[in-house]
């Protein structure tokens, strides 16, 4: 299963998705690249330090879309590893529907929050701020509804009266760390379907 990521931020998630196919516990899947769209991003130094193949790929303004000639760029690209698997791993901007149709049904996000609650930027602390007992972390499949598609997979994580919002976010890494790498062996293993098989 050739597997593409995609990430913005400091690459805790692709690190634990490398981690694990190093430890073949992820059945027959390829990491084939990791995309950034912030040059100085950990998530390509991460690659890099693996031997993974990346790309930094400008994605224009706003900062939180991915359209116009920008998106057309991103698609050429993606298009050329022919993945079977998108894993949106801290990706920071929102894809439209023309991109989601060239590759339909094969994109998966993980979400700091037990969807459908607090969908969006700031899920952790807005679980925190709310005063919930029990946050976590969601996969799913990734349609033009913003943290909107059909869940996968989740992991609760209680927060406890002493936690800060720090050690809530540490809590819920942890579980993002554990459950993200699980799916994808999954997926690859063909123990979760695919939306269109």
């Amino acid at each position: 299963m050739k597997t593409l990521i995609l990430g913005s931020g400091n690459g805790s998630n692709a690190a634990s998705i490398i981690t694990a196919s190093k430890q073949s516990l992820l059945g027959p899947t390829e990491i084939v690249c990791i995309i950034s769209d912030v040059s100085t991003s950990g998530i390509l130094k991460v690659a890099n330090e693996n031997d993974i193949e990346t790309q930094f790929v400008e994605a224009g303004s706003p900062k939180h879309k991915l359209s116009g000639e920008f998106e057309t760029k991103w698609i050429e690209i993606i298009r050329k590893y022919n993945p079977d698997l998108i894993v949106m791993a801290g990706f920071m901007r929102i894809l439209e529907r023309s991109f989601l149709n060239n590759f339909k049904d094969i994109i998966i996000n993980i979400h700091p929050s037990l969807l459908p609650s607090f969908k969006g930027l700031q899920a952790i602390e807005k679980a925190f701020e709310r005063g919930v007992k029990i946050t976590g972390c969601t996969i799913h499949w990734v349609n033009d509804e913003v943290d909107g598609g059909q869940i996968i997979a989740q992991a609760p994580v209680r927060i406890m009266d002493g936690d800060t919002c720090e050690i809530v976010r540490s809590k819920v890494q942890a579980a993002e760390h554990m459950l993200l790498p699980w799916v994808i062996g999954d997926l690859a293993n063909g123990n979760i379907p695919f939306p269109s098989s």
